[in-house]
């Protein structure tokens, strides 16, 4: 081999090797599991201490008075999760409203990090039917 084969091929590793850190470290920082509170109570001690992206639904939700400290139950599909908050939360933030949470697990419930809440009403966000239409789904038109 000659000598500019053999530094193009250490010049190429080297970047290789580089780039993929730099993606390690970039990736291994901000990976958040998505999981669905049933999924996550199979066996809640694998996700203690993990970043999660928990999804259900809000109930029993109360605010302690004057402060923004919320506590409330996060359901789905029969399980539940005891949540814990502190800081404003959206309008649409109420008892049924479907909620994904970022946070943590830990062994009293699941704390959500400052502006951790996304919740969502369904009905604010429902296709109006429109007037003189009927109500009957049209054809594709493929």
């Amino acid at each position: 081999m000659s000598q500019k084969t053999v530094r193009l091929g250490i010049t190429g590793l080297v970047l290789v090797l580089a780039f993929g850190g730099l993606l390690y470290s970039t990736l291994s920082e901000g990976t958040e599991y998505y999981k669905h509170v049933d999924e996550v109570m199979v066996n809640p001690d694998a996700w203690r201490g993990k970043p999660l992206q928990l999804h259900g639904y809000a109930a029993n939700v109360g605010r302690k008075a004057e402060s923004l400290d919320y506590r409330f139950d996060v359901e789905s599909n029969g399980s539940t999760i005891r949540a814990y908050y502190t800081g404003v939360v959206p309008d649409t933030f109420k008892n049924g409203a479907e909620v994904v949470l970022k946070g943590t697990l830990g062994p009293d419930g699941f704390h959500v990090k400052p502006d951790g809440v996304m919740a969502k009403c369904p009905s604010k966000y429902d296709a109006a039917p429109v007037a003189g239409q009927d109500a009957k789904p049209r054809a594709s038109l493929n």
